[in-house]
């Protein structure tokens, strides 16, 4: 059963009289007088007397039981009484998205002073800013006051303090009853509930530290120490405490028993199943006999009725011509026309149109309409009598008018589906007015524009001169009413999607009929009009009845009521109208204007009928007016609700008093039973129920009934709530174009519990929920599609908001509930927030169901209806694709979303023995693979006979046999060549820096030199320079010059963690080390020795250092992984020569070949492919630093289309920066005859999972400049071994696979179909290189694992890494990483753990070697994935999935802490929607992914860390985060 009508009633609290008011409270506190006395005497001192501002004296016979709005208000404050202290932390917002709004207003106080410590947070070219706050009072303090506010009544003022708490508030009066009451009523139902369920999982247990640290450079290294106050996280990360008591609050709210629990059931395997909510065995069910179709009264003969509605019109139009028929208004409320029935009908007005629309109008000699064709009407509001003369003249003309809104833009709100309904009606013409024409929006030719998703029309202005005179014998025809279609009336559904509803000329005749016998028309009489003429009660009751009946409209547009609410009134006064036709909108507006008219009488009206009287908030608006208007004439008995939908038109009205019919009725229902469709009477001393009126008896003719809205049409139970069928000759008869729809919704037959039918007529749907009282027809909740839900929240308190939206969106298989609400300009944050958490709790503690988001939007921003409403559909489609833009909102995914899967619980442990026999009776393979055999291959190369182990003897041998062969070749940003470098001459450059370093630096064998070097061949130098010397280089990247501050201190970690005695750099960064600049950032007195290497004296080294043993150490490698941990690995010669080696092979690397090289040449495969490769193999690279790409993007493709090279290699940032950069420029390039044919294989290098998309789109873009689709693939290497895997230009093609994602998560691996639910593309990482062998193991127990599983991959090689190199002593802690066995099996092989996730696959094709080829998949590193609910999540899944959500999401990152999920994106936008991104964020990890997003932080572009290769830095953003140093546009804390 739909709750959101009773939700929006409990938001939308009205006004009370200090009698009612007095009232209600003394029947609900009864029972508590002696303890409210008590607590009287003792607060005597602070209590203040209520005051009100509604004293006046109501008459005797109002129905004032029926103010329900201040049991809604002290329901409110026992819903929030019970949440008191419960503190939910506020969103921070940056002071720029909201510029009225202060940074005291929008931010919790701090509690310390911002960190000083900024880290390295943004990517280059941004500094990291962070500003300190004022100190405040306690965030206790502060949060005191936003929970606890002031009271929602609006008579008296209470604060809603916990017992034995201090109210921080200087007029708290807390001594007032309702503090009392909602203390009792807290400890009632506290009391009632066990101990909460820690639903964040933290124990103890959970909280060590995450991942080993080594080195790292996400905290400073011992030495550095600052004296801002922070405090340290379970697993010892500084954290800033403004960050993290926001995150403990977040998970004290969170400590709560979900509603309703979760059923107990356990998920095998990686089938994720959503938990089905089981029925609860305590639920209130339905006890009643089945109902019995009820019976409107016969609709009476009349002997002189007319045979349909034009015969009617000729009647009146020839009998009574001067007659008034119709009366329109201006703005100021003066009569501008009156239309009489003798114009409506003579050819001056009706007959013209309809003959010039059947026989003027053409096109190619051919008539452009047809008798049966359908026409537009566009008529404004304001002009009734041109809608009226157009209306009977289609109908006269046998044309089918179809009246539509006037569209004021081309994006008004709907507009696109409106177009949708005339482009399947086959509409071609519309017409409408010479002014309203004008009005539209124009193209440049001066016609009217063609709106968005509406087909071509021809305007025809009707008070124009094209409208002729038809000859003097010239007549239409009148023909009795048929079942043709007479017009189509439009409706908006609940998803914004618009239909057309055919109503034949016989069902508008009977339905005029059955009108006129249920309200008693009469000819003659008066009626004031003040709905849309166009459709519903307004077309119904103010253009075909009236004529019917020849009776005389007033029509009062909304242009008029917007000015001056109270014209309808007065029109009724001063034309003594004997019926009026309003809704309950119209009345409240009314009210709020009556205070300056008194001579006003409504003693003329004998009807009032209030057209969405079915809507349960109407008997609030219908008791306040007859409370006012009473003592002006207005009797209680003249107030008639009906009920009414576009399908079934009128359902049921109530009839005027002498009809002879029962007194109106109402039924005080309880919320919780309406909940479940469940019909309970209840007392109105209670919190949670439900006042309806009655909306009258059913209409003459008409057979009702209430069947089960859902599946099977079967007849309701006498106390069950269902949807009201209507059978009879006044309903609509389809949907326009729609017959699966109209079979299902016009031809509905309803059956008993039996399954036989009820009746032999089919029923119409009315798409209204209700039940039939003992005498007439009640709505709990109007229409069972909820699409009109406005209002005004009348809190006397503090105006926050203006008008609300109440509305369901489908989120993971399951209705959530969203409101939005208009905040006003001059509401604070404090004060919205304050609001949307007392919303929020007295919802979840009246309703009993949770709220999923709440969204402030500014004032005047929500898409309005026609006549001023909130247009839902379109509220709620701008909320689901980010275009709603909220200045705030609140997501409440942990209270409302409890389907979500069971956590995974994990079986016991199974052996690794145990793993192996399982998979050899599965018939899988154990996955294990290896590359070539490096002794079987044949190896022509002189360095290879010669047996040369050190890279120093290998660099000798070539500078004395091929001298002046070029090994590297250097560009610039412009393309030309800066340096080179032969064989000879990188050898006397070498020996130059060797005596440098012996004589200068007087260093001795074995110490470590730090070489502090843009890219270069000098780096290249000083680096062999360094193994003459017997020294141990170590290559680091140079601080920038612009941003020292966060790059310096890295310099300095990688400097002392390496144990560096000397520094060799240029002159220029020698100076920038020991700048002012430098000082401030680190101790520049701290240096080691620093030797500038640019004027090195040439001499020659006497002998050039030979090592002892090719074991012994030749260079540290240090890099930051992308968890953000710096770990320096240590490579010997025997290693290096290996590496070196396979990738020679792998390639195919000779003297005579060239290969390009676009990398950062510090550390990993990118040093080595820069330094080492070259020297081994002889051939020549062409090197290209990717800083220059900066100032030319296009210079390293240009560079490899130049030199026609083979073999590429570049990273991911390189390639993304080519394809965002180049992506318009190919035929330019073109043009510059840049030309990627030559390439055979481009080789990414990273140290993570394939970026398939980016590789696919680099493969597109540049197909056109002749790089071939196979060209592109990956490298696979991390810190244990440089080059795993490299695809090389031998072997197969890079193979792609579709896994489950869902399988993954429970480390398994299942192939699926590409474009399957849930299918993750991975495509291989390469070719396993020679001499390396890989096997899959289960990174818990050690044992190998089947190629069906995800496992971690161990490597076993010649050039793998012999450990870490760090000062902390923490060897043996990562001893395993590089000397670890396997606990069953092969327990011989010395492995090396990778710690990366993936798994291996035999595919069809063949290797070199004629066998099958063995694929290496990389899934994600194990340090990185979030292991929640069970399960193993990798966060580039989540990461592709949330950038997916939202166009203007740039990049994003997540982390946990604590066991919650945080998002941050990068908006790459406007700054208004930035809210946006929160709501699509959370739906779209919950739909895909089956996780809550804790904490959703939007920055701005370049705010995510990356690493040299383009990796993000995840970890170092979670600590920026925690330290409060990401200066976030907005921080959204999902409840």
């Amino acid at each position: 059963m739909d709750r959101r009508c009773t939700i929006y009633q409990s938001i939308c609290v009205g006004d009370i009289t200090q009698k009612g008011y007095e009232k209600k409270r003394g029947k609900l506190l009864a029972p508590y007088i002696p303890q409210i006395q008590d607590h009287r005497i003792q607060a005597s001192s602070q209590a203040a007397p209520p005051t009100s501002k509604h004293n006046k004296p109501r008459a005797a016979n109002s129905r004032d039981e029926r103010f329900r709005s201040d049991l809604h208000t002290e329901a409110v404050q026992a819903a929030l009484a019970k949440y008191k202290e419960r503190k939910m932390p506020m969103p921070s917002k940056r002071r720029s998205v909201l510029v009225q709004s202060s940074v005291e207003a929008c931010t919790p106080p701090d509690t310390s002073s911002a960190s000083e410590d900024e880290g390295s947070l943004r990517r280059q070219g941004r500094m990291a800013t962070s500003s300190p706050y004022q100190p405040h009072p306690t965030v206790e303090h502060w949060f005191n006051r936003v929970i606890q506010g002031s009271s929602t009544s609006s008579s008296a003022s209470s604060t809603s303090s916990h017992p034995g708490g201090r109210s921080h508030s200087a007029n708290a009066t807390s001594g007032s009853a309702a503090t009392v009451l909602a203390d009792l009523m807290a400890h009632t139902q506290l009391d009632n509930h066990c101990a909460p369920p820690d639903v964040t999982g933290l124990s103890e247990r959970s909280l060590h530290a995450e991942r080993p640290q080594v080195a790292s450079v996400r905290g400073l290294p011992r030495g550095y120490t600052h004296t801002s106050s922070t405090m340290e996280t379970a697993d010892g990360v500084p954290v800033n405490s403004r960050v993290s008591s926001k995150i403990q609050q977040l998970l004290n709210t969170l400590k709560r028993p979900k509603r309703p629990p979760l059923r107990e059931f356990f998920v095998d395997d990686f089938e994720e199943l959503l938990d089905v909510q089981q029925p609860d065995p305590n639920q209130p069910k339905p006890e009643g006999v089945q109902m019995s179709p009820l019976h409107g009264d016969p609709l009476g003969v009349v002997t002189n009725w007319p045979p349909s509605l034009l015969a009617s019109l000729q009647r009146w139009g020839t009998a009574q011509p001067k007659s008034p028929c119709l009366t329109a208004l201006d703005n100021a409320g003066k009569p501008v026309y009156t239309l009489t029935y003798g114009k409506l009908w003579t050819r001056s007005q009706k007959l013209k149109l309809a003959y010039t629309l059947l026989n003027k109008l053409s096109s190619r000699n051919e008539p452009l309409l047809r008798p049966g064709d359908r026409v537009a009407l566009v008529f404004p509001n304001n002009d009734p009598v041109m809608f009226m003369v157009a209306f009977y003249g289609c109908l006269l003309a046998e044309l089918v008018p179809v009246p539509i809104e006037v569209p004021l833009t081309r994006k008004d709100a709907g507009s696109q589906q409106i177009g949708f309904l005339l482009g399947s009606c086959g509409v071609t013409l519309a017409l409408t007015t010479d002014a309203c024409q004008k009005g539209l929006p124009k193209a440049q030719t001066g016609e009217v524009a063609t709106f968005k998703g509406w087909p071509r029309l021809l305007w025809f202005v009707t008070d124009g001169k094209h409208v002729v005179k038809p000859p003097k014998d010239w007549s239409p025809p009148i023909r009795d009413a048929s079942n043709e279609t007479a017009y189509i009336e439009y409706k908006t559904s609940k998803e914004g999607s618009t239909m057309g509803i055919t109503v034949s000329h016989a069902a508008m005749l009977a339905h005029c009929h059955a009108l006129t016998q249920a309200c008693g028309y009469t000819e003659g009489e008066t009626i004031t009009n003040v709905l849309d003429f166009k459709r519903d009660a307004g077309l119904w009751h103010g253009v075909l009845m009236s004529v019917m009946n020849r009776m005389h409209v007033i029509s009062i547009p909304y242009s008029l009521m917007k000015v001056n609410p109270l014209s309808w009134i007065q029109k009724v006064h001063s034309y003594k109208a004997r019926v009026a036709v309003v809704k309950s909108r119209d009345m409240h507006w009314s009210l709020l204007s009556q205070k300056d008219q008194r001579d006003i009488s409504l003693s003329s009206l004998r009807m009032l009928i209030v057209a969405d009287g079915a809507n349960p908030w109407s008997i609030s608006s219908c008791d306040a007016f007859l409370n006012v208007f009473q003592a002006r004439g207005l009797r209680p008995e003249v107030i008639c609700p009906c009920a009414s939908s576009a399908e079934a038109m009128t359902v049921a009205i109530r009839r005027p008093p002498e009809m002879g019919v029962p007194p109106p009725g109402k039924a005080v229902l309880s919320m919780s039973c309406l909940s479940y469709g469940v019909i309970r009477v209840d007392t109105e001393e209670k919190l949670s129920v439900l006042t309806l009126q009655d909306v009258g008896q059913v209409m003459p003719g008409a057979l009702v009934c209430v069947v089960r809205p859902e599946g099977t049409p079967y007849l309701c139970r006498t106390d069950e709530v269902g949807e009201i069928c209507v059978s009879s000759c006044t309903t609509g008869i389809s949907y326009y174009g729609l017959p699966g729809m109209t079979k299902n919704v016009f031809e509905t037959i309803p059956v008993t519990a039996s399954g036989s039918p009820v009746s032999d007529r089919p029923f119409t749907r009315s798409s209204l929920l209700g039940f039939i009282g003992p005498v007439s027809l009640y709505l709990p909740v109007s229409e069972l599609e909820l699409e009109r839900r406005e209002g005004r929240n009348r809190n006397t308190d503090r105006f926050v908001c203006s008008r609300i939206a109440v509305f369901s969106v489908c989120v993971l298989h399951d209705e959530r509930i969203v409101v939005v609400a208009e905040q006003r300009p001059d509401a604070s944050e404090e004060d919205s927030f304050q609001w949307m958490s007392r919303v929020l709790q007295a919802i979840d503690s009246i309703h009993q169901v949770g709220v999923y988001c709440l969204a402030l939007v500014p004032a005047n921003t929500l898409p309005k209806a026609p006549l001023g409403g909130i247009h839902i559909s379109e509220t709620k489609q701008r909320f689901l694709e980010g275009a709603l833009h909220p200045c705030n909102v609140l997501m409440c995914p942990h209270t409302c979303v409890t389907n979500l899967p069971k956590p995974r619980q994990k079986q016991p442990e199974v052996g690794p023995a145990s793993m192996i026999v399982g998979n050899l009776v599965a018939g899988k393979r154990i996955a294990q693979a290896c590359g070539r055999d490096v002794a079987q291959l044949e190896d022509n190369d002189q360095a290879r006979k010669v047996h040369f182990l050190y890279m120093q003897d290998v660099l000798q041998w070539r500078a004395q046999a091929t001298p002046d062969h070029p090994l590297f070749l250097l560009l610039n940003a412009k393309g030309t060549v800066a340096s080179t470098a032969s064989c000879v001459q990188l050898h006397k450059r070498a020996e130059r820096v060797a005596v440098a370093l012996m004589e200068r630096g007087r260093l001795n064998t074995g110490d470590h030199v730090a070489l502090v070097y843009p890219p270069g061949t000098d780096l290249i130098a000083t680096f062999y320079g360094c193994l003459y010397a017997g020294c141990v280089p170590v290559t680091v990247r140079p601080p920038h010059p612009q941003n020292l501050a966060t790059t310096l201190p890295t310099v300095k970690m990688i400097v002392e963690v390496s144990k560096s005695v000397c520094i060799l750099t240029t002159q220029a960064i020698m100076k920038l080390l020991r700048s002012k600049e430098a000082a401030a950032a680190v101790d520049v007195k701290t240096w080691p020795m620093v030797l500038d290497t640019d004027d090195l004296p040439r001499k020659k080294l006497p002998q050039i250092y030979k090592p002892p043993t090719p074991e012994m150490l030749a260079y540290l490698d240090f890099s930051v992984s992308t968890t953000g941990i710096l770990a320096g690995v240590k490579m010997s010669h025997a290693a290096t020569s290996a590496l070196c080696r396979s990738i020679k092979l792998q390639c195919e690397l000779y003297p005579s070949r060239q290969i390009a090289i676009c990398l950062d040449p510090y550390c990993g495969l990118g040093f080595a492919l820069w330094c080492l490769c070259s020297v081994y193999s002889g051939h020549q690279s062409i090197l290209v630093p990717p800083l220059e790409l900066e100032s030319n993007v296009s210079l390293w493709l240009s560079a490899v289309s130049q030199f026609k090279v083979r073999v590429t290699f570049c990273s991911y940032s390189v390639m993304e920066m080519c394809t965002k950069g180049l992506g318009s420029q190919t035929e330019a390039l073109r043009l510059r005859n840049v030309n990627l044919s030559c390439v055979r294989t481009c080789m990414v290098v990273a140290e993570e999972r394939p970026r398939i998309a980016l590789t696919q789109s680099f493969s597109k873009i540049f197909k056109d400049l002749g790089l071939s689709p196979r060209a592109v693939s990956t490298t696979f290497g991390c810190r244990v071994n440089v080059a795993i895997c490299l695809q090389g230009t031998a072997g197969p093609d890079p193979t792609t696979v579709y896994v489950d994602m869902r399988a993954l998560r429970h480390d398994r691996v299942r192939l699926v179909e590409r474009g399957s639910p849930h299918s993750l593309p991975l495509m291989e990482s390469g070719k396993i290189l020679p001499g390396v062998k890989v096997i899959i193991a289960n990174p818990e127990t050690k044992g190998p694992l089947g190629d069906s599983h995800l496992g971690e991959i161990w490597v076993s090689s010649p050039h793998n890494a012999t450990g870490y190199y760090t000062v902390y002593g923490e060897e043996a802690l990562h001893a395993d990483h590089f000397c670890t066995k396997l606990s069953f099996g092969d327990t011989q092989t010395v492995w090396a753990r990778t710690g990366y996730l993936g798994f291996l696959r035999r595919t069809e094709l063949t290797d070199a070697s004629g066998e099958r080829h063995d694929a290496l998949y990389v899934v994600g590193s194990l340090d990185e994935t979030l292991e929640l609910r069970g399960m193993r999540y990798h966060p580039i899944d989540i990461e592709t999935s949330v950038i997916r959500a939202h166009k203007s999401i740039a990049e994003c990152a997540v982390f946990t802490w604590t066991n919650l999920l945080v998002v941050v994106v990068e908006l790459e936008g406007s700054e208004q929607e930035a809210l946006d991104l929160v709501a699509l964020v959370t739906n779209v990890v919950l739909e895909e992914h089956f996780l809550i997003v804790g904490v959703v932080v939007v920055v701005d572009p370049g705010v995510i860390p990356i690493n040299s290769r383009g990796e993000k830095q995840r970890m170092h953003l979670r600590d920026g985060f925690l330290a409060d140093q990401l200066d976030p546009i907005y921080v959204a804390y999902n409840m």
